[in-house]
């Protein structure tokens, strides 16, 4: 998805209003954390976010974290908890993030979730994305500004030596402090979980909670960014590459044609990203089991079909 160029802005009032203007309009806006400058899309727009991915490279579709300018403002998608706030008050803004179960009405893009019912959440520190979360006053969906596979860019130039002409603007304000990826905490089960080592010491969560954190298994299933890949499992049987549904089936569609839903009817990799986990769960609702149109092996069409093979492997 090349795009003509891509614009450097300086993180002053100017360059922050058109940077927020720009993930409005569904564009795609690298800015500067205090851990490293991230990769954002407007979390509520899911054609937005796929298009994170197939800047990235080789996507995968795992969770991202929404990115906001508050604890009050992550509580407008979350379910808050007493933990949750006594975490938040010791470090936010801070590089941490908490993954909590998703509230009602939360308008996040199931693509930002990977399909599951919790968000990662995170109130950067870093005055430029600060300004940046406030000027759009929702939440943006960044992992790192790097190609899939290469080191995370702790500086404006290394953002553009590794993306130039695939996403509209890089904000600039200098290295990033931290240079590590932030430390994700996990408040959606019975005790509070380290889901992933970064730049806040897990032995300061643990001063400040009075108590151990659980570590997580690497058998657990997927929750939060950084860890290894889980599939999406229906509750029932899966069927890919398939022209038409058979008897009982429910036909899950891509391009032009007669389907129960379709993933995008115009042949659109993006749409289809975007939909993919939110069909997957309407029609999973419905108890039947679910035959999968084709879709194309090329750009955001691996990740697509990476998690349709995860969701349709045999049940163990």
């Amino acid at each position: 998805m090349p795009q003509n160029r891509t614009e450097i802005l300086a993180a002053t009032e100017a360059g922050i209003a058109r940077a927020a203007l720009l993930l409005r309009e569904g564009k795609l806006v690298s800015f500067p954390t205090e851990t490293v400058y991230g990769l954002g899309a407007d979390a509520r727009q899911g054609e937005a976010v796929a298009a994170i991915y197939e800047a990235k490279g080789r996507p995968s579709f795992n969770p991202l974290i929404a990115h906001v300018h508050s604890a009050e403002a992550a509580q407008r998608y979350v379910q808050w908890n007493d933990v949750a706030e006594q975490l938040a008050q010791a470090f936010w803004p801070g590089p941490m993030t908490l993954v909590l179960p998703l509230r009602e009405g939360h308008g996040i893009s199931p693509l930002v979730t990977a399909g599951l019912q919790t968000l990662g959440v995170r109130v950067p520190a870093h005055p430029a994305g600060q300004a940046l979360l406030q000027a759009l006053d929702g939440p943006v969906a960044a992992p790192s500004a790097n190609p899939s596979g290469r080191i995370s860019p702790t500086t404006a130039a290394h953002v553009k030596a590794g993306l130039d002409g695939r996403i509209a603007v890089i904000l600039d304000d200098g290295a990033c402090g931290v240079g590590l990826e932030s430390t994700i905490i996990g408040l959606a089960g019975p005790e509070p979980m380290l889901l992933r080592p970064g730049g806040l010491a897990a032995e300061e969560v643990e001063t400040v909670l009075g108590r151990k954190l659980a570590m997580r298994d690497v058998h657990d299933p997927l929750t939060a960014p950084g860890q290894l890949l889980s599939h999406y499992a229906p509750g029932a049987p899966v069927r890919l590459n398939a022209e038409s549904a058979a008897a009982g089936e429910l036909y899950l569609g891509f391009g032009p044609g007669a389907c129960d839903l379709n993933l995008s009817e115009r042949g659109d990799l993006a749409e289809a990203a975007a939909n993919l986990f939110g069909h997957l769960h309407q029609l999973d609702a419905l108890g039947r089991p679910i035959a999968v149109a084709p879709v194309p092996q090329h750009g955001l069409g691996e990740a697509i079909n990476d998690r349709l093979c995860r969701a349709a492997a045999p049940r163990e």
